[in-house]
Parts: C-alpha cells; structure tokens; sequence
C-alpha cells in the first residue's frame, strides 16, 4: 500500500536537519531535492516510482550530483520509516584526480584580472583563499569582523542563524600571510567606500568573475593544501587549518592540542617564504 506524504512531514523532516546545524543554502537543497522527488511520485510513497525517479535522475546527473539527492531521499524515506529504504545505494565516488596548481598559476591569475574593476576584491580573495586554505563556501560568508589584519587571523566561523557554517559544524581559525593581508588592507577600504558591493565576497557576483578562468575559487584550497606539502609543512597542522573531519584520527582527535599562538609559529614557518614567490 503506497503512503501518502503530507506537507508537515516534509517540514518536520527539514525542521529536524536544521536543529543539526545544517546551513540554510544547503536546507534549501535539500528541500528541493526531496519536493522534486516527492512531485514525481505525486507525494505517495511507492518503490517502482521512486526506483523509476531514481533510474531518471541517474542519467540526468553527474555521479556527484547524483549521489547528493540520493542521500537526501534515502534520509527522508528512513525518517518516514519506509522498510525498503536502506536497500538504495547511490554509486561509489568515481575517481578524482586533483588539478595540480603552482605559484606560477596564482600568478598569471593575479595578471589576468589586473584590470578588471574590481582587482582590489579578487586579489584579497586570491592570496586569502590561497594562503588560508578555507573552503570557497566559507570565503563568501566572510564579513569584515572575521578578519584580524594586525594578527593574519581568519575566523571561520559555524553560526547559521548568521548565514555563517561549516562542513564539520565547528568554528576555527586559519592565517593569512603578509601579501595577503597587504591585499586585504587594500580592499578593505575600498570595500567601505565602494557602494557597488554589498557584501565581502559575493557567490554569485564572484563566480560570474571566475566563469572563464582556468583557475576557480574552490582551487585556491587545493593550491594551499599542495604548496603546504611542497613545502614540508605537517600534514596534521594543515588538517586543523583547513577544517578536515577529524573522525578517525587518532592523533588529532585524543592527543595533538595546538594553541592559536602554536598554530601561528608553525603556519608561518610553514608558509612564511610564499610572499615573495607570488
């Protein structure tokens, strides 16, 4: 017998992964996953149809795409208690192999968008994201008081009601190095007087900016995470600043504790000789 869904259930279900913290872009998402799914099978729960929608958007998307609204729907059907929930299994990951990016590539970035009207907010995101490593979700949430330009100290901070989250749900901090703060210092003045820009670092108006460029936004973390490595720097210090799930690391989770004073000597040991290579 096929079960009706009402709409309160869909509220209530959305209810409950905002109380986990959940951001509001990505509750959007997955209200819409879960109401476009629930319209194909005309809000009545059935296994052929839901097989059938499943089977539809399987080749509509890409695996990671897919993959995404899968989870969303198995996590509904579980929260109604459909027996036959479990048995959907999105496909496996498929391979990703990582762009290699290299100084030379943040600097012919830098060169391409020299004169572009907003220069001053580009090169602040650059050489932020590329020397902080903070993902670029977190980069558009940024606001003014997140960073301290006397310190070379990003706040990430984890508050949805302030439009503010990450991926592990926690707050921390991440530095910046001196040409980065430099470039911020910059922008920050203009960013005050500019009545052009409502915001630090805008979604949409940033990714319009980047569409054409070899280089994206979400690759400034990449360039951070290698040049780190490259340069020797400790592989569980990268995983603190860059906000890694630290489920499953021993080390991190029950014995290494750095102080922000810590993590500043060895960030800037790390990462001190990147200023003038850029």
């Amino acid at each position: 017998m096929n079960q009706k869904v009402e709409r309160n259930k869909l509220n209530e279900f959305i209810q409950l992964r905002e109380i986990e913290g959940v951001s509001d872009k990505w509750l959007y998402h997955i209200r819409f996953f879960v109401t476009t799914y629930l319209d194909y099978v005309q809000w009545k729960i059935d296994k052929q149809k839901t097989l059938q929608y499943l089977t539809l958007i399987k080749k509509k998307y890409s695996t990671t795409t897919y993959r995404k609204r899968v989870y969303q729907i198995r996590k509904f059907l579980s929260f109604l208690h459909i027996d036959w929930a479990n048995d959907i299994n999105p496909p496996s990951e498929p391979h990703y192999l990582p762009k290699r990016i290299v100084i030379n590539d943040i600097k012919n970035t830098l060169l391409s968008f020299e004169r572009h009207e907003f220069y001053k907010q580009i090169k602040a995101l650059i050489l932020l994201g590329g020397s902080s490593g903070i993902r670029a979700e977190e980069l558009y949430q940024l606001v003014p008081e997140n960073i301290e330009l006397e310190n070379r100290v990003v706040h990430i901070n984890h508050n949805p009601d302030d439009g503010q989250s990450t991926k592990t749900k926690r707050s921390r901090i991440s530095f910046f190095n001196e040409e980065a703060e430099q470039a911020l210092n910059e922008y920050l003045a203009f960013y005050k007087k500019s009545n052009k820009l409502r915001f630090l670092f805008n979604q949409y108006h940033l990714e319009r900016i980047f569409r054409e460029n070899s280089i994206q936004v979400k690759d400034l973390r990449k360039f951070f995470s290698q040049e780190w490595d490259r340069r020797g720097g400790p592989t569980s210090i990268k995983k603190i600043l860059m906000g890694h799930s630290l489920k499953g690391d021993v080390d991190l989770m029950h014995y290494n504790c750095q102080s922000e004073e810590d993590l500043k000597k060895i960030y800037d040991k790390v990462m001190c000789g990147i200023v003038s290579s850029i």
